[in-house]
């Protein structure tokens, strides 16, 4: 069919088919099944944590007796607390011994793995990163060309080993005080239900706003980032984010190895499913903990 012009007429392709066209052939892995899968857990494990460990916190407010409700009441929410930590003793063990199985598979010291280019090791470069950022930010510089590791990424990812150094640790106090007083005096139980309680509530506030902000609402990720999901980023994405990384792989060669094809639309879907719904409860955690500090904190 032809138009009065003489031009041929495009007939719409059906919505499904323009989505595959559109959808780049190849995309960059930035993370292993097994750096997914440890981050999923961590994600379910996170917001159990904090649901259930703020919840008892505040078990004095109206929100938190709704929301134990839910959970089976208060000593439910205990249960579900504790084992949420175990998920994530598990996570982080599992890390450590992955970090095990790559010093030996590139057979490297551990100098050079901790302090290495591909390290998530903070160094001189990410404090340069840094202020060069906030110039970015005030218009007093061009945007840092950043590498694999961004210094927010590097700060949020020792954020862990804290986490499980302070916080897993004094819960671990309150979870077996008989054993521990054993070796601790008494007092120490009370110690620790301070700071487990109060590291606690810097952790949640921190990851569901501050981290939560870098990874979901920049506006070149807003609504949300599912890399750390499906693994994949689209080379375009790689370039603009990392160019530091697109071009030292460019340089090597190596790029077109870490080139898989996009995951299914029905596991993006899935993905963005689940992501919405940590992104819903983190950010009701927030209010019910600004609530809590404002109207009714003892």
């Amino acid at each position: 069919m032809a138009t009065d012009l003489g031009l041929p007429i495009q007939t719409p392709l059906p919505a499904p088919e323009r989505r595959m066209q559109l959808r780049p052939e190849r995309e960059f892995v930035r993370f292993t099944r097994l750096q997914r899968a440890l981050h999923a857990c961590m994600i379910v494990s996170f917001i159990s944590l904090a649901t259930t460990g703020m919840t008892l916190k505040f078990s004095y407010t109206g929100w938190a007796v709704i929301v134990s409700h839910i959970f089976g009441g208060f000593q439910t929410a205990g249960y579900i607390h504790r084992t949420a930590a175990v998920l994530m003793f598990g996570v982080f063990s599992t890390h450590v011994y992955s970090l095990i199985q790559l010093k030996k598979k590139e057979r490297k010291s551990w100098l050079a793995l901790i302090f290495g280019p591909d390290s998530m090791m903070l160094n001189r470069q990410d404090l340069v990163q840094f202020i060069a950022t906030m110039k970015w930010f005030i218009g007093r510089g061009p945007r840092p060309q950043y590498g694999r590791w961004t210094y927010w990424e590097k700060f949020d990812y020792f954020a862990v080993f804290w986490g499980i150094a302070v916080i897993g640790t004094t819960g671990l106090t309150l979870w077996f005080p008989v054993f521990f007083t054993r070796l601790l005096p008494g007092s120490f139980i009370n110690i620790a239900t301070i700071i487990h309680s109060d590291e606690a509530l810097l952790a949640t506030g921190f990851i569901f706003t501050v981290h939560f902000f870098n990874t979901h609402l920049r506006p070149e990720k807003f609504p949300m980032d599912t890399v750390v999901f499906t693994g994949h980023m689209p080379l375009a994405e790689l370039k603009r984010d990392k160019p530091l990384e697109y071009e030292a792989l460019v340089a090597s060669g190596q790029l077109d190895e870490h080139m898989e094809e996009p995951q299914p639309e029905i596991v993006v879907r899935t993905i963005r499913g689940f992501a919405w719904v940590a992104l819903g409860i983190g950010f009701s955690v927030v209010i019910w903990i600004i609530y809590a500090m404002i109207f009714a904190y003892r």
